[in-house]
């Protein structure tokens, strides 16, 4: 058996990868993850991850929000440095719903290891999409 864990979230309107990562920076996430920066346009339903050296977030910001792939699941890795947890952002076709697995060092319940910690992931995540027109959200912890 193995666990999964994830939260949708869902916004009034469209979003940018760009914008998304900026709202986040100001809690301390970014693209900088232990090997390097991460990225996947799924243009060819291979889920092919690219990674990338530190300073070239630009140009992987440039690639996932390019008008070309706005019809296609893009994801990149964020990561909280003094948290030393990340995971996937997976932005959905249409850009207004995009799902965070915690996939980098995944944090466990003091009490209860196994279990996803989805309270820190949830007030470390929400507060700052607010703003950006985040109208929902949805948290799983499942054991498959």
């Amino acid at each position: 058996m193995s666990r999964t864990a994830d939260i949708d979230l869902v916004f009034a309107r469209a979003v940018t990868v760009n914008a998304v990562v900026r709202a986040l920076a100001g809690e301390g996430w970014s693209l900088q993850e232990p090997l390097g920066i991460s990225y996947m346009v799924n243009n060819d339903d291979l889920f092919d991850w690219h990674s990338v050296s530190a300073g070239q977030e630009s140009e992987v910001l440039a690639v996932v929000d390019s008008p070309h792939n706005t019809d296609y699941l893009v994801a990149i890795c964020i990561y909280h440095s003094a948290a030393g947890s990340g995971g996937q952002l997976l932005f959905h076709v249409g850009r207004s719903h995009c799902s965070f697995i915690p996939t980098i060092d995944r944090r466990g319940l003091s009490g209860a290891p196994e279990l996803t910690d989805m309270a820190w992931y949830l007030n470390a995540l929400v507060p700052p999409l607010l703003a950006m027109g985040l109208v929902s959200y949805e948290a799983r912890d499942l054991l498959d």
